[in-house]
This record gives C-alpha cells, sequence and structure tokens, in this order.
C-alpha cells in the first residue's frame, strides 16, 4: 500500500481528501492528513460568521469522525517541520517521523504584516484563524470595560478588510478602514464602483480614510492609535490587520524545491512541483507565475492533484484561470468577471449607476459589440450568474448591450438559466455544470433542492449559485 500525506488541513487539503475517497482506484492508498490548527477543516470563506455565535463547530466542514470512516489518518495540532525527500519523509514538531510516496502540500497562507514599528504592540491582531477571532473577542471586552466608546481599526481595505470591518462592527466597536490605495477593493473594482460601495459602507457605520501610509502604531504596551503622518493620528484601541496574504512556502524552501522570486513553490500544470512525488495546491502553488487566493481554483487543483495520483494524467488545470468572484461584504453584493477593467482600445464600458440606491454595474464589450468580456457589479449582483456564463461560453448578447444590466423596467432582463449549454458552469467553487444538475434530476437520484446540493456540492463553499439552483 502507497502512503500519501497532505500537509495542511483547511479548505483545500480537505478538498483534496474528498476529491479522494470519490474516486475509484483509491483502495491502493493510505492517506494521512496533518494539520496545524487543533481542530478539523472549517470553512475560512464564511468566517466572520463566527463573531455571530462564537460556534466553532457550525463553520466546520466535516468532523472528525468523517476522515476516520473514510480511511484517512487525521492529525490536528502537529505542524509538519522538515521534508527529507532523499529518504521521503517528514518530520513534525513533535519528532515524529512518517515516510511517503506522495507528498502533497496544501498548507495555504498566512496573513501578511507589514514592517510597520509598533506593530507588536498588545491589542495587534491578524485576521486569519478562529484563535485570531476567540483572541479579538475578548481584548474587546477587555477595552470596553474601561472605554464606553472603544474605537477598531482594520489595515486594509480589500476583501478581508471590509469584512474584518463588519467583525468590529459586531464586536461593538466604532470601525474604521485604512486603506493605502486611493479607493476599497483596488484589484476587484474600478474607481466609480469603489465610490458607491464607500458610500454604502459609510451609510452603515463604517469609517473609511484612503490613501493612507501608516508610519507607526502609537502607544506604550497596547495600542492607542496609528500615525500617518504630522498632525495625521487615528485614535483606535484595537488594531485588525489584513493587508494581503504571503504563501506559508517555508517547508519548499528548507527541503529545495523550485520557488518563485516573490514566495510560492512553482508547480506544472499536474500541481507537480520540482519533485515528482511532491504536489503543491492552493495559495502555496504559483502557476504560471501567479498565486490564486480563490477557493475555486484551489479546489481544481486539488482535483487534479488526485487524479494525477491515481494516474488520471489527462487531467490538467487549465492555462487561464477565471478569477471571477461574487461576494456579499457586510451585506452588500459586490462581484466581478472575466476582464473587468479594459482599455477603451480593446472595448466598450456600459454602465448602470444609481447613486441613491448605491447600485453601480458595468459591463465591458467588444468593439464589434457582440461579445461579453467582463464586468462589475456593486449593490445588486444578481445577475452575476447569467452574465458570467454568457461570458464563459461566448453566448451571443443582444444588439443593445444596456439590456444585460438595465433594471426589466427599463427594457433589461436577459435570458434564463434554462438557456444556458449543458456545460455551463453553475458552481464555480465545486465545478458543477448544469448538465449535472439537470442529470442528477433526470434519473431520479434527486427529488428536490436539498437532493440536488447533497449530490453535486453546489452551493456549499461560497454560496454564490444559491439563486440559481431553485430554477430546477
Amino acid at each position: 500500500m502507497k502512503n500519501i500525506i497532505v500537509v495542511g488541513n483547511g479548505m483545500v487539503g480537505y478538498k483534496f481528501c474528498e476529491k479522494f475517497v470519490a474516486q475509484s482506484g483509491n483502495e491502493a492508498f493510505k492517506v494521512t492528513v496533518f494539520g496545524e490548527e487543533p481542530r478539523p477543516a472549517y470553512d475560512r470563506v464564511h468566517l466572520s460568521e463566527f463573531f455571530e455565535n462564537q460556534d466553532a463547530k457550525a463553520l466546520e466542514i466535516a468532523p472528525a469522525e468523517w476522515y476516520a470512516e473514510n480511511g484517512i489518518e487525521l492529525i490536528t495540532g502537529e505542524r509538519v517541520s522538515d521534508i527529507h525527500r532523499s529518504k521521503k519523509t517528514i518530520t513534525t514538531v513533535k519528532d515524529r517521523e512518517f515516510s511517503y510516496d506522495y507528498l502533497v502540500l496544501a498548507t495555504g497562507s498566512s496573513a501578511f504584516v507589514p514592517p510597520i514599528k509598533g506593530v507588536e504592540k498588545e491589542g495587534v491582531f491578524v485576521y486569519r484563524t478562529i484563535e485570531d477571532l476567540e483572541g479579538m473577542l475578548a481584548y474587546a471586552e477587555k477595552v470596553k470595560k474601561t472605554n464606553p466608546n472603544p474605537r477598531a481599526a482594520v489595515l486594509g481595505g480589500g476583501l478581508l478588510g471590509l469584512e474584518a470591518g463588519k467583525a468590529a462592527m459586531d464586536m461593538g466597536l466604532e470601525p474604521h478602514i485604512v486603506e493605502f490605495a486611493s479607493k476599497l477593493m483596488p484589484r476587484q473594482l474600478d474607481s466609480r464602483s469603489s465610490q458607491v460601495l464607500q458610500l454604502k459602507l459609510e451609510s452603515i457605520g463604517l469609517n473609511i480614510h484612503l490613501s493612507k501610509a501608516t508610519n507607526q502604531i502609537l502607544g506604550d504596551k497596547a495600542i492607542t492609535g496609528m500615525e500617518f503622518g504630522e498632525d495625521d493620528v487615528l485614535d483606535c484601541d484595537m488594531l485588525i490587520i489584513s493587508a494581503g496574504i504571503r504563501p506559508r512556502d517555508e517547508l519548499g524552501k528548507t527541503c529545495g524545491l523550485e520557488m518563485g522570486v516573490r514566495g510560492g513553490i512553482v508547480v506544472d500544470n499536474k500541481m507537480q512541483t520540482s519533485d515528482d512525488s511532491i504536489y503543491a495546491i492552493g495559495e502555496i502553488a504559483l502557476y504560471n507565475q501567479m498565486i490564486f487566493g480563490l477557493v475555486a481554483p484551489g479546489y481544481d487543483m486539488a482535483g487534479v492533484a488526485v487524479d494525477q495520483i491515481l494516474g488520471k494524467t489527462e487531467s490538467l488545470m487549465p492555462a487561464e484561470i477565471d478569477m471571477s468572484t461574487k461576494l456579499k461584504l457586510i451585506g452588500v453584493d459586490v462581484a466581478s468577471f472575466g476582464e473587468p477593467f479594459m482599455p477603451a482600445s480593446k472595448g466598450h464600458s456600459v454602465i448602470f449607476e444609481n447613486k441613491t440606491q448605491h447600485l453601480y454595474k458595468r459591463i465591458n464589450v467588444s468593439l464589434d459589440g457582440k461579445s461579453l468580456l467582463g464586468g462589475i457589479l456593486v449593490g445588486d449582483a444578481s445577475d452575476y450568474n447569467m452574465l458570467h456564463q454568457v461570458y464563459l461560453n461566448g453566448m451571443a448578447i443582444p444588439e443593445d448591450a444596456a439590456q444585460l444590466i438595465l433594471p426589466a423596467t427599463e427594457g433589461g432582463a436577459f435570458g434564463s438559466a434554462l438557456d444556458l449549454p449543458d456545460t455551463a458552469q453553475i458552481c464555480s467553487c465545486e465545478n458543477v455544470s448544469k448538465g449535472q444538475i439537470c442529470g442528477a434530476i433526470k434519473d431520479g437520484s434527486c427529488e428536490d433542492l436539498a437532493g440536488v446540493i447533497s449530490s453535486t456540492k453546489a452551493s456549499t463553499s461560497c454560496g454564490g449559485c444559491n439563486l440559481w439552483l431553485p430554477i430546477w
């Protein structure tokens, strides 16, 4: 029997296990999974929900019993410290050694902490794990006892930073978002959509500070504020750092795998590293010179690694990775797909904006007006799934492309999910197509929505396709 060791029990590490046990031919392998955290894999996409009830079990993807029932040995609370490639063994911090035939690295990423003076002070946190959130909750209760109007600053105005701002509100603290760039979500949104989002967030209580470079964190032992320049200070009692991620690639470095210049373990389209016996998936994998921080590419990587180990060599990662995404940030829909930013030389943009309703919709179409190339939606992303599929499948669009995003009362509304080809991807996280859903219904294996979800796994990750599933 051959040994597979999976290092990392996050969402992508778990997905490798789930896909592996679902495949035929896995009987000849023993899988052992190491998780550094003290609990089984949990849903980081919905991490902010922990503040609503402090129930870590509610975020659990699968209980420890699931691993045992599927013949997988799960070892939690024990970090793998070294890889010995010549012997094909790994060593843990407890000085235990395990041998492998195949090693799958799925250690994910850690929060990037900028080298700011005073960052080590009490009251400064990162937003990454359940333990981080537990620490924030305890500290928030502490400061509220001495300050009736405590403030929390969040360093970073990206996806996680805005979620952290909502977390600060949930803890009863006055939230302040501090962003170095001149707009929120600079990687996903253009200036106009970012302004619409900012207006909406400010209307529900978030304070936004843009174009701010933090010079130092003030305070003696504990944080009392952030200093951006002369006479430019933000008083605060807590700081949550959400300024990006860094791949947890130290194991690859120390064992001599090929690494990217800026981090990440280099992999090919088989998810193999420079050592054919070692695979890397998720946020530590540098594929085509990029680290992919979304869950869907990580899940696809896990599937490719499973197939390759089981000898299904035709399974490869595509050269182009779809980075489209739809999220609900603090109750506000935000989505982007295809090419959200596009020069005028490549196509035309059609924009619908209603600042009184905090709505912004932009689509980019080809110069001949026949193809949808990308877009941005803020405030109302109900059209996202259809627009995304039109883009992915190269479907024909109306002569007046504005019909794709105008409200129905203004001559909009376009198509139906039932008009899509069977190859259309309904759930990008789990890679579930329209054909798979229809097939599960037609063959009688699914009688209702719950059955479709259970059978196909559609909507079990980010939940972005929830609006579409009831159509069937």
